[in-house]
């Protein structure tokens, strides 16, 4: 605004005007109703509770930590049983070797129940040790997929092989 004061103005009436004129000027009170009308109904009676919100948000916090204080409290008094300790699920790779396995015996099954020369024995036996070794890997290591496929192989190979000695016997395979 303008720094002059009532001093620098040269006519003395005018000062003296001035200087009789009230500092403060309050409107009239209609002036003030007009103006409430004007403002927003929510801005006007938001604002006490926003100090409230404002102070039970500070003591969210306080309630959560005694609430967790009361459980843990009537959790250390009540006797509770230990939860049953859940059935171990089976594995899924060791679920499909079961089911190759399974595949293998049906297979083995439909072959003609004559025994074969004693020159397959080692080499079938030897196939039977394999499979057995993978089965027991598995169950050490149940996500190894490559062990699957190893199974399936040796047990193919296996019904392969026995298919042949029993051709070889004469016998139909």
């Amino acid at each position: 605004m303008n720094d002059h004061t009532h001093d620098d103005l040269p006519d003395p009436a005018l000062q003296a005007r001035l200087r009789a004129l009230p500092l403060e000027r309050v409107p009239p009170a209609r002036v003030w109703e007009q103006i409430a009308a004007q403002l927003p109904a929510p801005a006007v009676a938001s604002a006490e509770p926003t100090s409230h919100a404002r102070r039970s948000r500070r003591r969210w916090p306080l309630r959560v930590g005694l609430g967790l204080a009361a459980g843990l409290a009537v959790l250390m008094v009540v006797p509770t049983a230990p939860p049953p300790a859940p059935a171990p699920a089976a594995n899924p790779l060791q679920q499909q070797a079961d089911v190759i396995a399974s595949e293998y015996q049906q297979a083995i099954a439909t072959l003609p129940t004559g025994t074969v020369g004693s020159d397959w024995q080692p080499t079938l036996h030897e196939l039977d040790s394999s499979a057995a070794s993978i089965r027991a890997a598995i169950a050490e290591n149940p996500r190894s997929r490559y062990l699957l496929g190893q199974l399936q192989r040796t047990y193919s190979l296996r019904l392969e092989l026995t298919q042949q000695a029993l051709s070889a016997a004469g016998l139909p395979s």
